[in-house]
Formats: structure tokens, sequence, C-alpha cells
């Protein structure tokens, strides 16, 4: 590695408790790359890491206009006094960073993209055109664009089905779901997009039966000429919510059609850098259907790491400061959980009864999220975070209590 090159994390947003973040701290901050961190304030988790050299505590809600963003990022750099390279957490990050690439390469190591390319593939309509036009399976998907379509939609749809919201930013500034949600019934539909506006910003998509279906994972990075220097592949075990969230639980699984599919459709659009992929194969006509294509690393990316020791963030840091990226296989077996939001998951999949075929009985290794040996302090800040709400509601109802109120709702 290039210990000269600092790496920074970028995100936008209110999300503290971001493993992937504190994941590329470790990931290089171990091999000994100086890392930064731009974060909610000074008592993040990813501020908490031994291997973070400074955290740069700027609140933002990803809603702030990009000459905001951009000057925001360029006086970070200044901060920092020399070139780093640029690792976005979330799309919007992403985003801004390949459509001002021009600007940002005074200060930063970024790879060279299509401007336009990011914004495409995080958007639903963007990547489902995409998967027609080179002949990708994704879900029968439907674009509303009035309240009367989606009562057109509602009458002649296979209930259920599943809304997202369609653009990166827009969720931001005017979010029609909180995230992937199911919806089990025309009249639920109805009643929940009275609350999408004239436009609803929104996807609705079939939805694949978790009995015939198994979420797949692929996370890459890919050369200025789209040629993967590092793939993975991987199965979802659990995920947070359930069936439809985070990922909480996953294995690394070879699977050379998926590789190669990944592979294929990242030439076709010519994109580089970290890709994080979502699939979803359906058992009923034994084809993977491309559900998501993060233009950024995963927060789970550490589940893979090849047996030279390198995973997706290893690799843009090696590439963008001109080191060769060492081939090799994908470790197999390996297991990552995430451990503040597996266990609820642990508990609704058992009740379920749902499992995954490919996963294996018993893991080679595991990595945790959150919990280090040589870095322990950001589980114990995400501890002291998520505890916090719960306290306060504790200490609400025991004032309710003492003062003979009513107490707070749940």
């Amino acid at each position: 590695m290039n210990r000269e090159v600092p790496g920074l994390i970028v995100k936008f947003g209110d999300y503290p408790l971001h493993h992937g973040g504190v994941g590329a701290i470790r990931s290089l901050g171990r091999l000994g790359v100086p890392m930064y961190a731009i974060t909610e304030d000074r008592f993040t988790p990813a501020a908490a890491s031994r291997y973070l050299r400074r955290a740069f505590a700027w609140p933002t809600t990803g809603t702030e206009g990009p000459e905001v963003l951009i000057e925001g990022l360029l006086r970070v750099g200044r901060r920092i006094g020399r070139p780093a390279v640029l690792i976005p957490t979330d799309e919007e990050a992403a985003v801004l960073i390949a459509e001002h690439q021009d600007v940002l390469d005074e200060a930063f190591l970024v790879p060279r993209v299509d401007t336009a390319l990011p914004r495409r593939v995080a958007s639903k309509q963007g990547l489902h055109e995409l998967c027609g036009k080179y002949g990708i399976p994704s879900p029968v998907t439907a674009f509303p664009e009035s309240y009367a379509d989606i009562e057109e939609f509602a009458a002649t749809a296979r209930f259920p089905v599943v809304a997202k919201n369609r653009e990166a930013f827009v969720r931001r500034t005017s979010p029609a779901v909180r995230g992937t949600t199911r919806i089990a019934t025309p009249g639920a539909l109805l009643a929940l997009a009275r609350g999408w506006g004239e436009r609803p910003g929104v996807i609705l998509q079939e939805y694949l039966p978790r009995e015939s279906a198994e979420d797949w994972i692929v996370h890459g990075y890919f050369d200025s000429g789209s040629v993967p220097l590092a793939l993975f592949t991987g199965v979802k075990v659990r995920s947070w919510p359930p069936h439809a969230g985070m990922t909480a639980s996953a294995y690394v699984v070879g699977n050379p059609e998926l590789a190669s599919l990944a592979a294929e459709f990242v030439k076709h659009i010519g994109f580089s850098g970290i890709v994080d992929l979502d699939l979803r194969y359906d058992r009923r006509d034994g084809r993977y259907k491309l559900l998501d294509f993060n233009p950024r690393m995963g927060a789970q990316f550490r589940l893979f790491e090849s047996d030279s020791g390198v995973d997706v963030v290893r690799a843009l840091h090696l590439h963008l400061t001109g080191r060769e990226v060492p081939e090799g296989a994908q470790r197999e077996g390996n297991r990552y959980v995430v451990e503040n939001i597996d266990l609820p998951a642990l508990l609704a999949y058992r009740r379920s009864g749902y499992t995954t075929p490919h996963a294996p009985r018993r893991s080679s290794g595991t990595e945790l999220a959150w919990l280090a040996a040589d870095d322990p302090r950001p589980f114990v800040t995400m501890l002291a975070r998520m505890a916090r709400p719960g306290v306060k509601h504790l200490h609400d109802l025991w004032r309710a209590r003492r003062a003979g109120g009513i107490a707070p709702a749940k």
C-alpha cells in the first residue's frame, strides 16, 4: 500500500451507526494508510476507531445543494493537506463525486467514470431501463406518474408488491417510503399512495416470494476499462427488516454464473469503481434478477477478501495510487455478522422457518461488523448510541408514573 496517500470516508445524511465506514477505516488503517472520515459528530463509532487519524464533524442531510457539498468536501481536503482517496458510503456521495470529479480531482483521487452513470444506476428506473437494454433479468416493475396510475396498477397487479423510492437524493428530500416496503393488498397500496403527492417518486415491483427465492450479493472493483480487479459473490442468510433490508448475516459462496453475469453487465454499461449488487435468484424460472446496483462500497464489504488479502476498498486504494492489485481467489465459507441487527433478524427468520439452501453449515471464519479485539471502541460506542433512545424512553416512563400522568406511546 502507498502509505503516503490517505483515505477519506464520505457520507451525507444522518446515519451514525454505519458499520461499513468502520470496516473501511479498519481495512486500510491496519495496513498503515492514514484514515479520515466525515461524521455526524465526534462521538460516532467511526470517530472512535483507533485507526482513524481524524474525524471531520460535518452534519449533513443529503438535501443540501451540490455547490454546498462540493465546497465542504474541498474544505476537508485542504485540511487533510494532501490528495486522498475518496470512499463514499451512500448513493448521494457516489453520485455527487462522479458528477463533479473534474473539480474534485484537484484535491482527491477518484475513479474516472461517465459522470451521468452513477446517478442512472442508483435510480431504480434508470437501472431497470439498462437491464432491459442489455438483457439482464430484473423484476417486473411499474413507474407510476400519478395516483391514477397507481389505481390502474392496483386493479391488475399480483400482490404482495414492493415499493421503493425511485431516485437518489429524492429519497432524502421527499421520501415516499422509509425503505424497501412490502405491500400486501391493493387497499393498503391505495391508502399509502394518498400521501405520495401528485407525482409519486416510487417504483412498484413484483415481489419474489421468499419460499421461491434466494438473495445474493456481488461486490467488485472495476478499472477504467470495466475489467474486474476484484470480484466476489456471496449469499444473504438474513437481513433486517426481514427479506427487504440491510444484510444482517451472509456467507461467501462461489457462484461463477453470477460473477459472469455481473461482470458482463458492468462491461456493457462501462462502469468503473466499486460496485455492490443485490440480486434475487428466482427458483420459478431459474434466473438471477438484479434488484439494486449501488455505485459504491456496500456496508458488508468486509465479508469478502481474497487469499491475497484484497477487499474492494483495498483494491480501490491500490489501483488509484498506481499499485498493482494482486490476483487471488475469494476466501470461501467466510461469514459476516452485523451484531446489532442480526439478533432480531435471527428471531424473525426462525419464526418464519425460512432457510438459505446455499449457506454452508459451518463457516470457515467470522467477520463481525462492530466488535474487533484490536479496535473495541466502535463497538462500545455503537452500544451507547443504541442505548440512549431506550434509556430516554425508560426515563420518560418513570417520570410519567411518578407524576401520575399518561406514559408516552411507543
